[in-house]
Protein backbone atom coordinates (compact mmCIF):
# COMPACT_ATOMS: atom_id res chain seq x y z
CA UNK A 1 0.00 0.00 0.00
CA UNK A 2 1.84 3.64 -1.28
CA UNK A 3 2.22 6.14 2.02
CA UNK A 4 0.24 9.03 2.39
CA UNK A 5 2.68 11.81 1.90
CA UNK A 6 1.96 15.51 2.97
CA UNK A 7 4.72 17.60 0.80
CA UNK A 8 5.24 20.67 3.36
CA UNK A 9 7.06 24.11 2.47
CA UNK A 10 8.71 26.37 5.22
CA UNK A 11 8.04 30.55 5.04
CA UNK A 12 10.08 33.34 5.64
CA UNK A 13 13.19 32.89 7.99
CA UNK A 14 14.65 30.03 6.03
CA UNK A 15 16.62 31.63 4.37
CA UNK A 16 20.11 31.39 4.22
CA UNK A 17 23.28 32.91 2.27
CA UNK A 18 24.04 29.60 -0.02
CA UNK A 19 20.89 28.00 0.36
CA UNK A 20 19.93 26.27 -3.14
CA UNK A 21 24.10 25.67 -3.91
CA UNK A 22 24.01 22.40 -3.74
CA UNK A 23 20.84 21.83 -6.33
CA UNK A 24 22.50 24.93 -8.65
CA UNK A 25 25.72 22.91 -8.57
CA UNK A 26 24.98 20.01 -9.39
CA UNK A 27 21.85 20.04 -11.59
CA UNK A 28 21.03 21.87 -14.91
CA UNK A 29 17.31 21.71 -14.28
CA UNK A 30 18.13 24.58 -10.72
CA UNK A 31 20.28 26.70 -13.16
CA UNK A 32 17.89 26.34 -15.60
CA UNK A 33 15.29 27.48 -13.10
CA UNK A 34 17.71 29.89 -11.79
CA UNK A 35 17.92 31.94 -14.74
CA UNK A 36 14.54 31.86 -15.86
CA UNK A 37 13.26 33.31 -12.16
CA UNK A 38 15.79 35.81 -11.90
CA UNK A 39 14.90 37.22 -16.02
CA UNK A 40 11.03 37.34 -14.72
CA UNK A 41 12.00 39.85 -12.22
CA UNK A 42 15.19 41.49 -12.98
CA UNK A 43 17.09 39.58 -10.20
CA UNK A 44 20.63 37.17 -10.10
CA UNK A 45 19.53 34.83 -8.04
CA UNK A 46 23.14 33.19 -7.91
CA UNK A 47 24.40 36.61 -6.67
CA UNK A 48 21.34 36.79 -4.16
CA UNK A 49 21.57 33.27 -2.90
CA UNK A 50 25.75 32.54 -3.07
CA UNK A 51 27.41 35.74 -2.05
CA UNK A 52 27.05 38.34 1.16
CA UNK A 53 24.34 40.66 1.04
CA UNK A 54 21.61 42.58 3.08
CA UNK A 55 19.09 41.90 -0.15
CA UNK A 56 18.08 38.49 0.85
CA UNK A 57 17.21 39.85 4.04
CA UNK A 58 14.67 42.01 2.64
CA UNK A 59 11.13 40.28 2.09
CA UNK A 60 10.27 41.30 -2.05
CA UNK A 61 13.54 39.24 -2.04
CA UNK A 62 13.31 36.74 0.49
CA UNK A 63 10.31 35.67 -0.39
CA UNK A 64 10.77 35.07 -3.99
CA UNK A 65 14.07 33.13 -3.05
CA UNK A 66 12.73 30.86 -0.68
CA UNK A 67 10.20 29.68 -2.95
CA UNK A 68 12.33 29.01 -6.27
CA UNK A 69 14.71 26.95 -3.74
CA UNK A 70 11.90 25.27 -2.25
CA UNK A 71 10.36 24.38 -5.53
CA UNK A 72 13.72 23.32 -7.13
CA UNK A 73 14.38 20.96 -4.63
CA UNK A 74 10.22 20.09 -4.81
CA UNK A 75 10.77 19.24 -8.97
CA UNK A 76 14.17 17.54 -8.45
CA UNK A 77 12.57 15.14 -5.90
CA UNK A 78 9.82 14.71 -8.78
CA UNK A 79 11.87 14.10 -10.95
CA UNK A 80 14.28 10.97 -9.12
CA UNK A 81 10.96 9.74 -7.31
CA UNK A 82 8.12 10.59 -8.98
CA UNK A 83 5.38 10.71 -5.73
CA UNK A 84 2.09 11.72 -5.82
CA UNK A 85 1.27 13.97 -2.89
CA UNK A 86 -1.90 13.20 -0.68
CA UNK A 87 -1.82 17.18 0.91
CA UNK A 88 0.43 19.88 0.53
CA UNK A 89 0.63 22.63 3.29
CA UNK A 90 3.22 25.49 3.98
CA UNK A 91 4.07 28.02 6.79
CA UNK A 92 2.90 31.49 5.65
CA UNK A 93 4.78 32.47 2.45
CA UNK A 94 5.36 28.51 2.56
CA UNK A 95 1.47 28.26 1.57
CA UNK A 96 2.32 29.75 -2.43
CA UNK A 97 5.66 27.13 -3.06
CA UNK A 98 2.60 24.61 -2.02
CA UNK A 99 0.15 25.68 -4.65
CA UNK A 100 2.89 25.96 -6.74
CA UNK A 101 3.76 22.28 -6.33
CA UNK A 102 -0.06 21.77 -6.56
CA UNK A 103 0.46 22.73 -10.16
CA UNK A 104 -2.16 25.40 -9.92
CA UNK A 105 0.30 27.91 -10.24
CA UNK A 106 3.24 28.16 -13.01
CA UNK A 107 6.77 28.69 -10.74
CA UNK A 108 7.96 31.37 -12.56
CA UNK A 109 5.00 33.35 -12.00
CA UNK A 110 4.42 32.12 -8.73
CA UNK A 111 8.15 33.88 -8.42
CA UNK A 112 6.59 37.13 -9.24
CA UNK A 113 3.85 36.68 -7.34
CA UNK A 114 5.86 36.50 -4.29
CA UNK A 115 7.98 39.40 -5.48
CA UNK A 116 5.02 41.54 -5.44
CA UNK A 117 3.58 39.92 -2.14
CA UNK A 118 6.59 41.14 -0.59
CA UNK A 119 6.31 44.67 -2.02
CA UNK A 120 2.92 44.97 -0.97
CA UNK A 121 3.50 43.70 2.67
CA UNK A 122 6.40 46.54 2.60
CA UNK A 123 4.18 49.16 0.92
CA UNK A 124 1.82 48.85 3.96
CA UNK A 125 3.67 48.82 6.51
CA UNK A 126 5.86 52.01 5.08
CA UNK A 127 4.61 54.40 7.41
CA UNK A 128 4.28 52.67 10.58
CA UNK A 129 6.83 51.36 12.63
CA UNK A 130 5.55 47.88 12.37
CA UNK A 131 7.52 44.59 13.82
CA UNK A 132 7.27 41.21 15.53
CA UNK A 133 8.12 39.64 18.71
CA UNK A 134 8.89 35.73 19.47
CA UNK A 135 6.85 34.60 22.88
CA UNK A 136 8.09 31.22 24.14
CA UNK A 137 6.57 28.89 26.79
CA UNK A 138 3.63 30.62 26.88
CA UNK A 139 0.31 29.04 26.17
CA UNK A 140 -1.23 30.50 23.00
CA UNK A 141 -5.04 31.19 25.11
CA UNK A 142 -2.71 33.22 27.59
CA UNK A 143 -0.68 34.99 24.57
CA UNK A 144 -4.45 35.59 22.94
CA UNK A 145 -6.21 36.31 26.01
CA UNK A 146 -3.38 39.37 26.61
CA UNK A 147 -3.36 40.57 23.28
CA UNK A 148 -6.98 41.09 23.31
CA UNK A 149 -6.58 43.03 26.43
CA UNK A 150 -3.76 45.35 25.05
CA UNK A 151 -5.76 45.81 21.92
CA UNK A 152 -8.90 47.16 24.53
CA UNK A 153 -6.01 49.43 25.48
CA UNK A 154 -5.68 51.04 22.55
CA UNK A 155 -2.54 48.88 21.79
CA UNK A 156 -2.41 47.64 17.96
CA UNK A 157 -0.80 44.20 19.42
CA UNK A 158 -2.08 40.25 17.23
CA UNK A 159 -0.99 37.10 17.12
CA UNK A 160 0.31 36.46 14.25
CA UNK A 161 2.06 32.74 14.10
CA UNK A 162 1.26 29.28 16.05
CA UNK A 163 4.43 27.55 15.32
CA UNK A 164 3.70 25.22 18.38
CA UNK A 165 3.44 24.57 21.75
CA UNK A 166 4.69 27.37 23.53
CA UNK A 167 6.29 29.01 20.47
CA UNK A 168 4.41 31.80 18.52
CA UNK A 169 4.67 35.14 17.33
CA UNK A 170 3.04 38.21 17.60
CA UNK A 171 2.88 41.22 15.65
CA UNK A 172 2.19 44.90 15.29
CA UNK A 173 3.28 48.48 16.05
CA UNK A 174 6.99 48.24 17.63
CA UNK A 175 6.50 50.51 20.60
CA UNK A 176 3.58 48.43 21.79
CA UNK A 177 5.29 45.15 21.29
CA UNK A 178 7.71 46.79 23.68
CA UNK A 179 5.71 47.74 26.42
CA UNK A 180 4.07 44.07 26.09
CA UNK A 181 7.49 42.36 26.63
CA UNK A 182 7.10 42.60 30.70
CA UNK A 183 3.27 41.60 30.63
CA UNK A 184 4.22 38.58 28.65
CA UNK A 185 6.95 37.87 30.84
CA UNK A 186 4.91 38.37 33.92
CA UNK A 187 2.46 36.08 32.65
CA UNK A 188 5.14 33.41 32.39
CA UNK A 189 6.83 33.65 29.03
CA UNK A 190 10.63 32.49 29.19
CA UNK A 191 11.23 34.69 26.52
CA UNK A 192 9.59 37.66 24.73
CA UNK A 193 12.05 38.84 21.67
CA UNK A 194 11.91 41.57 19.12
CA UNK A 195 12.55 40.66 16.23
CA UNK A 196 14.76 42.19 13.74
CA UNK A 197 11.61 42.71 11.30
CA UNK A 198 10.48 45.84 9.43
CA UNK A 199 6.62 44.46 8.56
CA UNK A 200 4.28 42.85 10.33
CA UNK A 201 2.76 39.88 8.91
CA UNK A 202 -0.57 38.00 9.07
CA UNK A 203 -2.24 41.09 11.10
CA UNK A 204 -4.46 43.91 10.17
CA UNK A 205 -1.81 46.15 9.41
CA UNK A 206 -1.45 44.33 6.12
CA UNK A 207 -5.41 44.86 4.78
CA UNK A 208 -3.96 47.72 2.35
CA UNK A 209 -2.74 44.89 0.32
CA UNK A 210 -5.41 42.10 0.23
CA UNK A 211 -6.89 43.55 -3.17
CA UNK A 212 -3.63 44.00 -4.95
CA UNK A 213 -2.74 40.56 -3.62
CA UNK A 214 -5.98 39.01 -5.01
CA UNK A 215 -6.09 40.60 -8.55
CA UNK A 216 -2.67 39.58 -9.17
CA UNK A 217 -3.67 36.09 -7.87
CA UNK A 218 -6.41 35.75 -10.50
CA UNK A 219 -4.26 36.27 -13.33
CA UNK A 220 -1.75 33.82 -12.52
CA UNK A 221 -3.63 31.10 -10.56
CA UNK A 222 -5.35 28.19 -12.66
CA UNK A 223 -7.77 25.25 -11.67
CA UNK A 224 -4.83 22.83 -11.50
CA UNK A 225 -4.70 20.93 -8.11
CA UNK A 226 -3.25 17.41 -8.03
CA UNK A 227 -4.15 17.46 -4.42
CA UNK A 228 -5.61 19.75 -1.68
CA UNK A 229 -3.78 22.55 -0.02
CA UNK A 230 -4.17 22.41 3.65
CA UNK A 231 -5.12 26.74 4.65
CA UNK A 232 -2.98 28.95 7.10
CA UNK A 233 -5.95 31.32 7.75
CA UNK A 234 -8.52 28.17 8.04
CA UNK A 235 -6.98 24.43 8.88
CA UNK A 236 -9.51 23.40 6.11
CA UNK A 237 -8.09 21.90 2.42
CA UNK A 238 -9.01 23.54 -0.95
CA UNK A 239 -8.57 22.72 -4.37
CA UNK A 240 -10.22 25.62 -6.20
CA UNK A 241 -8.98 28.95 -7.28
CA UNK A 242 -10.92 31.05 -6.05
CA UNK A 243 -10.68 29.25 -2.53
CA UNK A 244 -7.06 30.18 -2.97
CA UNK A 245 -7.44 33.44 -3.77
CA UNK A 246 -9.49 34.32 -1.01
CA UNK A 247 -7.70 32.26 1.47
CA UNK A 248 -4.43 33.69 0.65
CA UNK A 249 -5.53 37.32 0.50
CA UNK A 250 -6.95 36.58 4.06
CA UNK A 251 -3.74 35.14 5.18
CA UNK A 252 -2.30 38.73 5.26
CA UNK A 253 -4.18 39.60 8.10
CA UNK A 254 -4.75 36.44 10.28
CA UNK A 255 -2.74 34.21 12.13
CA UNK A 256 -0.83 31.38 10.44
CA UNK A 257 -1.91 28.60 12.37
CA UNK A 258 0.50 25.71 11.20
CA UNK A 259 0.44 24.10 14.74
CA UNK A 260 -3.28 23.85 14.21
CA UNK A 261 -2.64 22.72 10.47
CA UNK A 262 -0.86 19.18 11.26
CA UNK A 263 -2.51 18.60 14.11
CA UNK A 264 -5.59 18.50 11.82
CA UNK A 265 -3.74 16.44 9.47
CA UNK A 266 -1.73 13.82 11.57
CA UNK A 267 -4.04 11.11 11.17
CA UNK A 268 -4.54 11.53 7.67
CA UNK A 269 -0.91 10.72 6.37
CA UNK A 270 1.83 8.80 6.90
CA UNK A 271 4.59 10.79 6.28
CA UNK A 272 5.54 14.30 5.86
CA UNK A 273 8.40 15.71 3.50
CA UNK A 274 9.71 19.49 3.77
CA UNK A 275 10.84 20.78 0.86
CA UNK A 276 13.42 24.21 0.98
CA UNK A 277 16.59 25.31 3.06
CA UNK A 278 16.84 23.70 6.20
CA UNK A 279 14.56 21.48 8.30
CA UNK A 280 12.48 24.56 10.17
CA UNK A 281 9.24 23.02 9.65
CA UNK A 282 11.04 19.32 10.66
CA UNK A 283 11.65 20.25 13.99
CA UNK A 284 8.43 22.04 14.97
CA UNK A 285 6.84 18.80 13.62
CA UNK A 286 8.75 16.65 16.25
CA UNK A 287 6.30 18.59 18.96
CA UNK A 288 3.23 19.44 16.62
CA UNK A 289 3.36 15.31 14.84
CA UNK A 290 5.66 13.61 17.09
CA UNK A 291 3.76 10.23 15.78
CA UNK A 292 3.96 11.29 11.77
CA UNK A 293 7.83 11.28 10.41
CA UNK A 294 8.97 14.32 8.98
CA UNK A 295 11.70 14.01 5.83
CA UNK A 296 13.28 17.05 4.48
CA UNK A 297 14.89 17.83 0.80
CA UNK A 298 17.27 20.69 1.25
CA UNK A 299 20.21 20.16 -0.76
CA UNK A 300 21.32 16.97 -2.93
CA UNK A 301 22.35 14.92 -0.14
CA UNK A 302 18.97 14.91 1.86
CA UNK A 303 17.26 14.44 -1.45
CA UNK A 304 19.29 11.46 -1.82
CA UNK A 305 18.68 10.20 1.68
CA UNK A 306 14.65 10.83 1.44
CA UNK A 307 15.06 8.89 -1.74
CA UNK A 308 16.15 5.64 -0.36
CA UNK A 309 14.00 6.05 3.04
CA UNK A 310 10.69 6.37 0.35
CA UNK A 311 12.31 3.25 -1.77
Amino acid sequence: MSKKIAMIFPGQGSQAIGMGKSFYENSELAREMFHKAGERIGVDFSQLLFEENEQLNETAYTQPAILLVSIIAYRLFQAAHPTQATLFLGHSLGEFSALCASGALDYVDAVELVHQRGKLMQAACVNVDAGMMAILGLEDAVVAHLCTQAQSEGKQVWPANFNQNGQLVVAGIKEDLRSMESTFKEAGAKRALLLNMSIASHCPLLSSAMEPLGKVMEMMVSETFSAPIVSNASTQKYATKHEAIELLKVQLIQPVQYKQSIEAIADEIDVMIEFGNGAVLKGLNKRNAPNVETLNVSDMATLEKVCEALA
